[in-house]
């Protein structure tokens, strides 16, 4: 299985810090938070990655170049102006294959084994879910007995991780356009299934996240990973 790493973002929230450097490309814990994805990545197996890249996309390709470095092999997917996560996996369609794949942002810490998931052979997608964050009390999606919907009594938060097939976009045309829609329409059809995390997450999405987490990891160059049971 392939995995894309979504770095196309620009990083609003952390201004100034990406006014000359993007996100995918702020340091925290001895790499970048891109290189950590990617280091994670090949500790669970994932050797064929893909990136996209917009705002200050040259620097990713410079910093990371064919991934030779991190034991992996990277291809690009520029974009220009970003095309929001659902049009930036569709425009990476073509590095990606026709098999399911794995996508995952830049822009979170967390300790999932990555080779722990799969998707089943009906589904259009698999999820990551965890506990809701601070910042986002109310959650994205319910999970009940496996299966992602719309709502329910109690919502969990998309990881940003997850699993899907070409076919969830086979009605997309190229362009800017969210993931959430499509996601929506496959839940209604039972088609998302997912799991929940219930180890390290966070979402690198402020300079005081980025700083709470380097105070966390103190000199630890190197992520942990665990397991799901």
């Amino acid at each position: 299985m392939k995995a894309m790493i979504l770095g196309a973002g620009r990083g609003e929230r952390m201004r100034p810090l990406t006014d000359r450097t993007p996100k995918p490309l702020l340091r925290v814990g001895g790499d970048t938070l891109i290189g950590h994805q990617i280091r994670r990545l090949r500790a669970a197996g994932f050797r064929e990655l893909v990136i996209n890249h917009a705002h200050l996309g040259e620097q990713i390709e410079a910093s990371l170049g064919d991934g030779r470095a991190y034991g992996v092999s990277i291809r690009y997917s520029p974009e220009g102006k970003a095309l929001e996560t659902g049009g930036g996996i569709f425009h990476a369609l073509p590095l990606l294959g026709s098999g399911p794949f794995l996508v995952t942002n830049s822009d979170i810490w967390c300790d999932l084994d990555y080779s722990a998931l799969s998707i089943a052979a009906d589904d259009l997608a698999q999820l990551v879910l965890v506990n809701n964050p601070r910042h986002h009390p109310r959650g994205d999606f319910a999970l009940i007995d496996g299966r992602v919907r719309r709502d329910g009594r109690e919502r969990l938060t998309f990881a940003g991780i997850g699993i899907y097939r070409p076919e969830l976009f086979a009605a997309c045309q190229p362009g800017k356009f969210p993931l959430a829609p499509l996601l929506h329409n496959a839940m209604d059809m039972g088609k998302v299934g997912g799991t929940q995390h219930h180890g390290e997450w966070m979402d690198i999405g402020t300079p005081q996240r980025l700083e709470e987490l380097a105070l966390r990891l103190g000199p630890r160059s190197e992520p942990l990973f665990c397991v799901d049971g």
